[in-house]
């Protein structure tokens, strides 16, 4: 079974090398990397594994962290390697989805499509106005219903964080430990949001990633800059 572990390494040469020995060691197989950030000594690394039968998840943690200086920010089940090109493959799809005024298909297939980018559990492109309930133009697979809800963050001038444990989230979502993170997408009264249960956090790399690839994508849809 794969699983995904994030790590929070200290930040030179050889330490990826020693923690793949470590789990090499345990009979811990590993499948793809993807470094997030890096900066103040240390890396954030999301690190997908393949975890034998007979082995139990808590031994990827004791193994990653045998590595002195190595911390597990989390750890969950994932189906699929990481790939380092499904940024470029989604808006290849995107330019060939889009047709000039006819941008539905493009928003649909971004909100299908997030989710495989960012390690989510879901995707949805929101539209809305402050104090007033926002409307769903696009969702991809298990995204909760938003349909109805009034958002205090919308409209978004600047993409925003959106913690498990805000105020407006409703009680089932906060049980759920829902962590989101939103970009204006188009205009400021339309937002791309991804979220996942469980954590980890998104980061501010993330984010960032997510504004570069939401404001690309708004402009091969065709739609007016944010």
């Amino acid at each position: 079974m794969s699983h995904l572990l994030r790590l929070v390494v200290p930040d030179r040469p050889g330490i990826l090398g020693a923690v793949a020995t470590a789990l090499g060691e345990a009979g811990i197989d590993i499948v793809s990397v993807d470094v997030l950030e890096r900066g103040g000594g240390v890396a954030v690394d999301d690190v997908v594994v393949d975890l034998p039968p007979d082995r139990l998840p808590d031994s990827l943690i004791t193994a990653a962290q045998a590595v002195p200086g190595v911390q597990v920010e989390s750890l969950r089940p994932f189906a699929g390697p990481l790939d380092t090109h499904r940024e470029l493959e989604l808006l290849e799809a995107l330019a060939r989805a889009a047709a000039p005024g006819s941008p539905t298909l493009a928003v649909k297939l971004l909100a299908a499509e997030l989710p495989r980018v960012f390690h989510s559990g879901w995707a949805v492109v929101l539209s809305g106005d402050a104090g007033g309930p926002c409307e769903v133009l696009a969702a991809s697979d298990a995204a909760p219903s938003f349909d109805g809800m009034t958002l205090p963050w919308l409209p978004l001038d600047s993409p925003r964080l959106l913690p498990s444990e805000a105020d407006w989230l409703p009680e089932r979502w906060r049980e759920m430990a829902i962590e989101m993170m939103a970009a204006p997408f188009g205009d400021l009264r339309t937002a791309v949001v991804t979220g996942r249960s469980g954590g980890p956090a998104y980061r501010r790399s993330e984010l960032l990633r997510l504004v570069h690839l939401a404001g690309i994508a708004a402009s091969v849809a065709h739609l007016p800059p944010a």
